[in-house]
């Protein structure tokens, strides 16, 4: 014997289906349900009305800065930054001066190998002392580097951390790319 309903009328059978209620974003992503309410909200013309539209964003006020504002107002108003930000400016300065030193002496280098004459005496000796004095130049910038860098790691919280560079790595690849002439 089947189980009978007798609180439903018999000509009233419904499915837990047909009962349920609608969800029209079964089954989408948040992101993709949350876009569509935007753009639902902005075709109803939610957002016409809104405060300072069609204006400029102010986004000098920064509420995060606390005590500190005032004095990073007065820094960007000047042209300058905190000083962990033009620490962090001058490292990258600094390096991409270095490593552009370095490029233009692997060019020389290549162009010496790669011409039809080989290249004189005097420019052998010439190449093997600017590649020593660079070498020289290009380990104490980096050591100086890193000195800079662990004074920025100590001054900035750790998402801001730049990594060291390895000196004895970016010497040995210096060397690699510039072989000095015999």
């Amino acid at each position: 014997m089947d189980f009978k309903d007798w609180r439903k009328s018999p000509d009233k059978t419904t499915t837990d289906a047909e009962t349920a209620p609608k969800r029209k974003y079964y089954g989408k992503k948040f992101e993709d349900y949350v876009s569509e309410q935007i753009r639902e909200a902005q075709e109803r013309g939610a957002f016409d009305n809104l405060q300072g539209m069609g204006k400029p964003l102010n986004l000098d006020d920064n509420h995060y800065a606390g005590d500190k504002a005032m004095g990073y107002n007065l820094l960007k108003s000047n042209g300058f930054a905190p000083k962990e930000i033009e620490l962090a400016k001058e490292i990258r300065t600094e390096f991409e001066r270095v490593e552009a030193k370095v490029a233009k002496l692997r060019h020389q280098g290549r162009a010496l190998r790669s011409r039809r004459v080989p290249p004189f005496a005097s420019e052998k000796r010439a190449f093997n002392t600017m590649v020593e004095k660079t070498a020289v130049e290009y380990e104490k910038v980096l050591q100086e580097l890193n000195r800079k860098i662990l004074t920025l790691n100590l001054m900035v919280p750790s998402v801001m951390h730049q990594p060291m560079f390895d000196v004895a790595k970016l010497l040995q690849d210096f060397r690699d790319a510039c072989p000095r002439f015999e």
